[in-house]
């Protein structure tokens, strides 16, 4: 497996689990204090988009790690409970870097 396949993985689960304690923080306002109904709005939709890019990514991940179906719906579901997200990510990467192959050395070659 690619690098890229995990890099990609980790970055969108890092933008994911921020965004969504960013959403978490708006409905506080939104619904505590009455306020920011509209930047609450926006960063809904956001989060929205940028889970289904995580979905996409994850689910990539894990057909070619050859993940069991329950893990790759608990790494899936992560997206959506605050904090999870760190530390799953945290997991899967300790898991999944031994199947990853980085760039081949340029001595290697010859």
């Amino acid at each position: 497996m690619k690098k890229s396949v995990l890099t990609r993985y980790r970055v969108m689960a890092y933008v994911t689990a921020v965004m969504l304690l960013v959403l978490c923080t708006c409905m506080v306002f939104k619904y505590g204090f009455d306020t920011g109904e509209d930047i609450t709005f926006a960063v809904s939709q956001a989060h929205g988009i940028l889970y289904i890019i995580y979905l996409i990514f994850a689910f990539d991940l894990g057909s070619k790690a050859k993940w069991s179906f329950g893990k790759l719906l608990w790494v899936l579901l992560s997206g959506t409970i605050p904090f999870a997200a760190f530390f799953v990510e945290r997991k899967v990467t300790r898991s999944v870097e031994p199947l990853v192959t980085g760039p081949v050395p340029a001595i290697a070659k010859a």
